[in-house]
Formats: C-alpha cells, sequence, structure tokens
C-alpha cells in the first residue's frame, strides 16, 4: 500500500464504465497498487485460452433500462480510433469534474476493460489504469504499536469522489450501451474471443459489493516494501474488494450507492435497499 494507490484507477473505472469507477468508475501506475507488489498482467482463463466454449450470456446488454430519450444514434468510431470520442464523451458525463486533467487518453476503452476484468482477481496490472493516480503516499497512522491506514488517508481519494458523484447512473448507463461495442471489441481482444464483457461487468460489481465495511483499525504490516493487511482473511480479498477497504468508510459507502444504482440500470433489477446502519459511514 505505499505510494500511489490503485484506488483512483478503480473509481476512474466505474466513473467511465465501466470500466466504478468506475465510480468507481475504475483502468500505469507507477507505483504498484496499494496492498502488495506489483502484479503480472492477468492471463486469460484457462477455458478460453484452451477453445472450451463460453457459457450462455447471462445479461445481454439489451435488458440495460435506458430511457428513449437518452439512446444515442451517432455513429461509433473504431475501438482504434475512439480515444478522443471516448474523452469527450467521458468529460461531458462528469462535468466540472477533473477527469480531463486525470484521464489518461491513450487506449481508454482498453484500460478500462482491463482494470475491471482484473478487479475480483488478487493482483491489478501497473500499466492498467485511465487516471493518473492520486498525490502523495498511503496516509498510516500508529495506534499504540499497531500500524493503520490514517484517517485522513481518504482525502486522497477526493477528486476521484467528486467524478463519482457528477457520475448520473442512467446518463452512464445510456452511453456504456451505445458504446458497448467497442468494450465487447476490447475485452475480446484482451484475451476472451468468446467472452461476454457486461457478463463480466455484473460479476466484478457484485464482487465489490460483497466486500466487508471499511475498518481502519485493521493492522498493517510491511512486507517487501510494502503495507499489507495482518490478517489474512482481508489480505486475501480481491483487489478490487481491498480497493474499497482502502478508500475508507465514507468513500466505500458512496461508491457501493453509485455501484447498486449502476447495476439496476444495466439489469433492469433493482438490488434490495441496504439498512441505514450498514451503508452509514463512520
Amino acid at each position: 500500500m505505499r505510494g500511489q494507490s490503485s484506488v483512483a484507477g478503480w473509481i476512474g473505472a466505474v466513473v467511465v464504465v465501466l470500466g466504478v469507477v468506475i465510480a468507481g468508475v475504475y483502468l500505469a501506475r507507477r507505483a504498484g497498487q496499494a496492498g502488495g507488489p506489483p502484479a503480472q498482467a492477468p492471463a486469460a482463463s484457462s477455458s478460453v485460452a484452451s477453445g472450451v466454449s463460453s457459457p450462455t450470456i447471462q445479461h445481454p446488454i439489451t435488458q440495460a433500462a435506458v430511457e428513449p430519450a437518452r439512446v444515442s444514434t451517432v455513429a461509433l468510431p473504431t475501438l482504434a480510433d475512439s480515444d478522443a470520442s471516448v474523452a469527450a464523451a467521458l468529460a461531458a458525463l462528469v462535468k466540472d469534474s477533473d477527469l480531463p486533467s486525470l484521464l489518461v487518453r491513450q487506449q481508454v476503452i482498453a484500460r478500462i476493460v482491463a482494470t475491471i476484468d482484473a478487479l475480483p482477481r488478487r493482483g491489478l496490472a501497473n500499466f492498467m489504469s485511465p487516471l493518473l493516480a492520486p498525490r502523495g503516499a498511503l496516509v498510516v497512522d500508529q495506534a499504540g504499536d499497531t500500524t493503520v491506514i490514517g484517517a485522513q488517508n481518504g482525502a486522497r481519494y477526493a477528486p476521484y469522489m467528486r467524478m463519482l458523484d457528477a457520475a448520473d447512473p442512467p446518463a452512464l448507463v445510456a452511453w456504456y450501451v451505445h458504446a458497448y461495442p467497442l468494450f465487447q471489441q476490447a475485452y475480446q481482444e484482451l484475451g476472451y474471443p468468446k467472452g461476454y464483457f457486461n457478463d463480466r461487468l455484473i460479476v466484478v460489481i457484485d464482487n465489490l459489493l460483497a466486500a466487508p465495511e471499511s475498518d481502519r483499525s485493521s493492522a498493517l504490516i510491511l512486507s517487501k516494501g510494502y503495507y499489507v493487511y495482518a490478517d489474512p482473511a482481508l489480505e486475501s480479498l480481491s483487489a478490487g474488494q481491498k480497493l474499497l477497504l482502502r478508500a475508507g468508510p465514507a468513500n466505500e459507502a458512496r461508491i457501493k450507492a453509485k455501484l447498486r444504482a449502476i447495476r439496476g440500470a444495466l439489469t433492469g433489477q433493482a438490488l434490495p435497499r441496504v439498512p441505514a446502519a450498514a451503508s452509514s459511514a463512520d
């Protein structure tokens, strides 16, 4: 957890999707992910590599709840030529935010797709993020002899959280549905020729929503120069779940609320409301 954190990249993935994001706006990060040494790029699944047929599509993009007035008829560019138009669309979706100065403008869709695909795994490759990393190093506090994530660490993600808050789920999903052929192509080119990206996205959102509540009292230890969780159960969580924990309780609650709204729009099925006690921040 030393140096730059991958939380911002995840939030960016969700926001640009989505990829949180993002939210949370989730997708080259200089400093390893915030939970361990830099990871290698994820390889395609063994079923894809061996040519086994992919499962039946569970969440066809056609089931997304999109208001007719939001449906775009503008022709899509090719994936190779999409960076400028995608950057412009994202900037319009999160107006008055820091996105223009934080977005990595090369291979935007591919970066979003690669990071989203990696979130349920144990590690994220450093080069994937579609957003620049937050400034400064991880903030830690000492609670007696125990090192914990600092109470002020969440402030490092303020620009990314403003992007998350500015993103309107119906508008975001409408754009994603319109641009979906580009996401699907990027996913297939990532190494899943028979895969369906929207199914993977729902799996990722569900994995993030299943993350435990953030608890700043969890002890950290140094391992090979990086802070990791002392509790093996926490350290064994997926990369995306650990990123949520490091964002802090308040940010985690906001990110999960946005993810629920996005998932509901993508599937046409709203998730049950989370009790206030479970969703509130400390």
